[in-house]
């Protein structure tokens, strides 16, 4: 298992980047379509991270902690910027 410790902490941490292109395209390129992304899903979502996060560190498995940290940041500029763009609506 030590063997793919680091590979995994790597995979941890690029797989959440997976919601980069959606966070670049609310902030940066389409505001103006932010009413078009889930406030609950995208909050459903920072609450999980939360939860796997706190496992993670639990259980200090860098994998785990690591790469919910990086999808915990993602998730809360999604929640953030359809709050400031697109108001409170679900």
């Amino acid at each position: 298992m030590k063997f793919f410790e680091p590979a995994m902490v790597v995979l941890g941490v690029v797989g959440p980047m997976a919601a980069l292109p959606q966070v670049i395209k609310l902030w940066f390129t389409h505001s103006h379509h932010a009413h078009g992304q889930s406030l609950l899903t995208w909050g459903m979502y920072a609450v999980l991270s939360i939860v796997w996060l706190a496992y993670g560190l639990y259980v200090n498995r860098p994998p785990l902690y690591l790469g919910q940290a990086v999808q915990l940041t993602l998730n809360m500029l999604m929640v953030i910027g359809i709050v400031i763009h697109a108001g409170l609506t679900y």
